[in-house]
């Protein structure tokens, strides 16, 4: 695997760091810019790690743990996080909803400079169905499900005994998507909002209809 480095180079970008491959490891690095081809010796960071503070909500309750990044480590928001917290042993995936960095809210930075870091736990999520019923009634039901389950547009969803055939979901970037056959990920589900179907065990026919 070609491994990639962020140095200046000194031919096109003296100032400023740009993608380079490493050609050679060890006391005598050699690396080629990415940006203009250039071959040129490196100096080589000597990698550290830093414990940052990490603040995961699961069901509307925030607790606050450390986990240990190696200190070049790229963090974004929107991007998936494993914590591992040594001292509690809890391991959890998260989803990153905001980063402090200098005393305010940044969208990206090195695990270095990183002060805080928010995320919601993926490894569970509940998800919030709009189910209409007839023509006026609306009821909200809630599914918790692993964050990596599928729902697909289209599709028959179970929540207890009561069928939803789902028409469109909302996702966490604010956009919609209602094409049959969509599939959005539960991590990434703002709400679905779903038709009710028949109750099974009602005494009615229970052969499944498309949701159209």
């Amino acid at each position: 695997m070609i491994r990639e480095i962020e140095i200046e180079c000194p031919s096109c970008s003296p100032q400023e760091e740009v993608t380079h491959e490493v050609l050679k490891e060890g006391q005598s690095p050699l690396v080629r810019c990415m940006e203009c081809g250039q071959v040129h010796p490196a100096k080589m960071k000597t990698p550290k790690n830093v414990k940052l503070k990490v603040i995961i909500s699961k069901m509307d309750v925030s607790n606050t743990f450390k986990t240990e990044l190696d200190s070049e480590t790229m963090l974004q928001v929107d991007d998936e996080l494993v914590v591992d917290d040594e001292e509690s042993g809890m391991v959890c995936p998260i989803l990153i909803t905001s980063l402090e960095a200098g005393g305010k809210r940044v969208n990206a930075g090195r695990a270095e400079e990183i002060e805080t870091v928010w995320g919601r736990a993926i490894d569970e999520v509940t998800v919030k169905f709009s189910a209409q019923e007839g023509t006026e009634k609306t009821e909200v039901i809630e599914k918790r499900v692993p964050g990596d389950y599928e729902f697909v547009v289209g599709a028959e969803e179970k929540v207890g005994n009561t069928r939803l055939f789902i028409n469109k979901i909302k996702v966490r970037d604010g956009l919609f998507r209602s094409r049959k056959g969509d599939v959005v990920l539960a991590k990434y589900v703002k709400r679905i909002f779903a038709r009710k179907g028949r109750r099974e065990g009602s005494g009615q026919s229970g052969s499944r209809r498309g949701p159209w």
